[in-house]
């Protein structure tokens, strides 16, 4: 019987309600006050500097590698990206043990007794910075083993929502069992949340060849091969009870368990329009035929065999082919071109945008250029990698002799181990590398070249260098013109109101926006100071907390 709470006094329901909220809930929970604070957790603005000699490519970019820890990346992104991120896929650190998984500089082991709560801790700080990137209808996939599948499934439903979960894929990774294990490991998992589930739909996949093998047209018909479906459902429906007779004078009803498909009108309509075959004989149950020419492919499911989207194996080879040897001992899980291609397939469209922020070797890019040159879209990458440098490898740098050396040489073109020549596929991007810059010093040692490159990539206009003589940059985006004047004289005003003339509307910014507001007086025009728009949308002096259940 429950507690009268009507007669409890004002300090005892405080007290309960200080209990129940101390009480732990369902949910997943781990050591966040006993493990040693994040030190890549910081609250330093992040500025970008583009290096030239890096990028690929001729002329302005849209797609990105960035060189940068994660965590400084993310945050960044969410300055210049936030919402408009349609697929995130992300490998992360597996967690074996193994020397996968770095906590503050030092790989955690199998004898770590928060082995477990370093890693949530790790994730749940970039899953959150992730969240804030997708799109509306967006989705999130991630790639995992059994050591933290069933910790990560719980933590992505904490920030994500149960709600909008949307399935467990499982990836065949292997091609044979390993002798050493008496139950080896065959698969993989790639667990696939999305920002509002209600919202979020999913590409078909066109037919393969044994599906389109299936198509056949033994009664000749003028509109091409079809394949057909049988047409009855699951269940007990009244108005789906009904007596068919078929054109060699069969009657037939529903078999034990299950009604016809549809109406009886509908029937009668697919029958007038021949699309109901009952065998060669006329007397078969009723299918229907769908016909090739209208097929829009198949939908996926949570199987996805390495026949279909490659194995390991697979994955090792590609890099060997682009790269060359030694270089595929570094990744020991690597992910082949086809399993990327399935993800960026059935999750985008031309025009969206693919970010992987634990970018390897750089395949995600790879299929995005792929899927780019199959069906004419524009889809754009945004990979980021580390350095990797430890004080034994100082010089070490993977994002960029590994992850942009890959992307660049699938653009480029290259020649593979047997000496053949391989055709690029075109495109290009900018490489940028991370700078931290501390909240309080940030209006004194941002640079003009940091300021220009966040104000294209806000505005969504393709990545140009700075031209250090100019004091007016212009870039045209989507809803005007954007301006950046990083010195006020009588030739830059002219400049800027010759720039905006045939302008619908424009928008400034400016280290003396009200200077520049005195002297152009325009309804078309708005102000913004610099460099406190940008330290305002990035957050910088937001509190970074630590300890506590997430």
């Amino acid at each position: 019987m429950a507690d009268n709470y009507d007669d409890y006094s004002k300090e005892q329901l405080l007290r309960l309600l200080r209990e129940r909220d101390r009480r732990p809930q369902f949910g997943l929970v781990w050591e966040r006050d006993e493990i040693a604070h994040d030190l890549s957790v910081n609250s330093d603005f992040v500025a970008m500097d583009q290096d030239l000699g890096l990028s690929c490519g001729q002329g302005a970019q849209t797609n990105l590698i960035i060189e940068a820890d994660n965590f400084d990346a993310l945050r960044y992104l969410r300055m210049t990206h936030a919402g408009r991120i349609k697929c995130i896929y992300i490998d992360p650190p597996y967690n074996t043990g193994n020397r996968d998984f770095i906590y503050n500089d030092r790989f955690v082991d199998k004898d770590d007794a928060y082995r477990h709560s370093k890693w949530l801790e790790f994730m749940f700080r970039r899953l959150e910075l992730a969240k804030e990137l997708l799109t509306k209808d967006g989705v999130i996939f991630v790639s995992i083993d059994d050591n933290e599948v069933f910790h990560l499934g719980l933590l992505m439903e904490q920030i994500f929502g149960p709600e909008n979960f949307v399935a467990n894929i499982i990836w065949q990774k292997r091609t044979s069992p390993d002798s050493r294990i008496e139950l080896g490991p065959a698969h993989d998992y790639i667990i696939v949340f999305s920002l509002h589930k209600s919202q979020t739909s999913f590409n078909k996949l066109g037919l393969n060849n044994k599906q389109a093998d299936s198509y056949k047209n033994p009664d000749k018909d003028p509109r091409g091969l079809w394949s057909s479906a049988d047409f009855t459902a699951q269940g007990y429906r009244p108005n789906q009870m009904y007596e068919i007779t078929t054109p060699g004078g069969k009657v037939l009803t529903p078999p034990p368990g299950r009604c016809w498909a549809n109406l009886q009108s509908v029937f009668e309509t697919l029958v007038a329009d021949k699309k109901i075959w009952f065998g060669k004989d006329g007397n078969a149950r009723p299918r229907v035929k769908n016909f090739l020419a209208e097929a829009k492919g198949v939908s996926s499911w949570t199987w996805w065999s390495n026949d279909e989207v490659g194995h390991n194996q697979e994955a090792k080879r590609e890099i060997l082919e682009i790269l060359g040897g030694g270089v595929s001992e570094i990744f020991s899980t690597p992910k082949p071109v086809r399993l990327i291609d399935r993800i960026v397939r059935v999750a985008t469209n031309p025009g969206d945008i693919v970010l992987d922020f634990f970018a390897g070797s750089g395949t995600t890019a790879q299929a995005v250029l792929n899927l780019n040159r199959e069906d004419g879209g524009n889809r754009q990458f945004i990979l980021v990698s580390n350095t990797e440098a430890t004080a034994d490898a100082p010089d070490k740098n993977l994002c960029r002799d590994v992850c942009a050396e890959r992307v660049r040489r699938v653009i480029e073109g290259y020649t593979n181990k047997k000496g053949e020549a391989v055709a690029g596929l075109g495109s290009g991007f900018a490489y940028l590398r991370a700078r931290r810059i501390s909240a309080a010093s940030v209006f004194r040692r941002i640079q003009h070249e940091q300021v220009w490159t966040a104000l294209q990539l806000i505005h969504g206009v393709p990545l140009s260098l700075f031209d250090k003589a100019a004091s007016l940059h212009v870039a045209t985006a989507k809803r005007g013109l954007v301006l950046y004047v990083t010195q006020v004289n009588d030739a830059v005003i002219d400049a800027l109101s010759l720039s905006v003339h045939s302008a619908d509307q424009a928008i400034v910014y400016a280290w003396q926006p009200a200077l520049l507001a005195q002297r152009l007086v325009d309804p078309r025009l708005s102000f913004e100071a610099i460099p406190a728009f940008l330290v305002e949308r990035f957050g910088a002096r937001a509190k970074v907390t630590t300890g506590g259940r997430a």
